[in-house]
């Protein structure tokens, strides 16, 4: 009975932001769109190793699709800033579909360039489309409704991964690239179509200043709100486990479980089941739960149960057991995106947003990348075991930080010095 009140308690906070026409609209959008960049994402790798034979040229497709979120995250937050946020959505979607238009023409492994091309175009403008849906989103629900809003949109994530990249693999294998570009297209026409009425918000303007000074500008944001300044490291730290968590879980797949390929997509995959299973727990926290202690709490969940899973290999290497305890695994995972959003959101003016959620994506990015190349160096130096707990163990670091950063006396401090701005600011039309 108090799981099913629990449960209950947790769809009716969900559907608080889904009462939302606006937010609705956004959400589906942000959906489809995903979808789409998740079909490609899958189906080109592969269509390459076929086209070439090449585990080099499909690395090489690998890479080219993680570049541009790294290299392009300022200039995206400060399109997000200096464009009506509802316009570049749309302006990006039509893109992508025009985007895909040359990959009709590939015929052979000579023609190699041109899908590396497009492969970069597509995650170029997906860079774009992202940081202007999460500025414009805390502008379209009531400021309680937004960490319950980033939690849907953190659960559109896992969904479009699981639908998008089972239909990446399977409409490439029976339709072939006709049929990816085809199905990838009218995602993103969708998406448009959904975008296409105005949702009766109007953008502060940032002016138009040279992009790198309107970037800098975002900066000096984070480092004059104390709210924002407090995030930098546990966004860091955060995004250092994931990158090494990216590399060791490989490992511990191969060495520890004995699995291959198929085990390890099996259970990087079986995470997005359980954020989908966790989302109503998840609605409810959000709405009833201050972000920061949202994100704090989520962190030290997220902490335990990941060195409880490293660790139960000395009990067990049944995969079943595995399988179950990435499952819950997801369910956190909703918990500390939704808080370190909506923190970063309502710490931010609505017309430096996407400056700042882009300037946080680099931190977390950077950082991801300095996790990857210092997890060899770990396992090396103090043996694989011992880094998978210095993994765990800095989830769990962030999620202490960010409950003593914010906790109410620190809170009350820099609320004398109005740092807080109310996520759903921004005027209306």
């Amino acid at each position: 009975m108090a799981a099913a009140r629990m449960e209950n308690w947790g769809w009716r906070a969900m559907k608080g932001p889904l009462t939302n026409p606006g937010f609705r609209r956004l959400w589906i959008a942000g959906f489809v769109s995903e979808v789409g960049d998740w079909m490609f994402m899958i189906a080109m790798p592969v269509f390459v190793y076929r086209l070439t034979g090449s585990v080099t040229a499909t690395a090489t497709n690998f890479i080219l699709e993680l570049l541009p979120g790294l290299l392009l995250s300022p200039v995206a937050g400060v399109l997000a800033d200096r464009w009506d946020r509802r316009r570049l959505m749309v302006g990006v979607s039509l893109l992508q579909v025009v985007a895909l238009l040359p990959l009709l023409a590939v015929e052979g492994a000579g023609q190699l360039y041109l899908v590396n091309i497009v492969t970069c175009a597509q995650a170029a403008l997906a860079t774009v489309f992202q940081p202007a849906k999460y500025a414009l989103l805390p502008s379209l629900v009531e400021p309680a409704d937004v960490p319950a809003a980033n939690a849907l949109a953190s659960l559109n994530g896992n969904l479009a991964r699981l639908l998008g990249a089972s239909l990446g693999g399977f409409v490439l294998a029976g339709a072939g690239l006709t049929g990816v570009l085809l199905v990838d297209a009218c995602s993103f026409l969708l998406a448009v179509a959904l975008l296409a009425r105005p949702f009766g918000v109007r953008q502060p303007s940032s002016g138009h200043q040279p992009v790198w000074r309107a970037w800098t500008e975002g900066l000096r944001e984070i480092r004059e709100r104390r709210g924002l300044r407090l995030m930098v490291l546990p966004v860091g730290l955060i995004g250092l486990a994931q990158g090494l968590f990216a590399v060791l879980f490989v490992v511990f797949v191969t060495e520890r479980l004995g699995g291959g390929e198929g085990e390890t997509g099996l259970l990087r995959g079986v995470q997005a089941v359980g954020g989908i299973a966790g989302g109503a727990l998840i609605g409810t926290l959000a709405r009833r739960t201050d972000p920061s202690r949202l994100l704090g709490w989520a962190l030290l969940v997220f902490s335990a149960t990941t060195a409880v899973t490293w660790n139960s290999v000395y009990l067990t290497t049944s995969m079943g057991f595995f399988v179950a305890l990435f499952v819950v695994l997801g369910a956190p995972g909703i918990g500390v995106f939704a808080g370190r959003m909506s923190i970063v959101q309502m710490y931010t003016s609505d017309a430096t947003r996407g400056r700042v959620l882009a300037s946080f994506q680099s931190v977390f990015d950077g950082f991801q990348a300095l996790g990857m190349a210092l997890a060899g160096v770990l396992v090396a130096r103090i043996g694989l075991p011992l880094a998978l707990d210095v993994q765990a163990a800095l989830l769990g670091t962030a999620g202490l930080l960010a409950l003593w950063h914010f906790r109410p006396a620190a809170v009350a401090a820099g609320a004398g010095r109005a740092e807080r701005v109310p996520a759903g600011a921004g005027s209306r039309e």
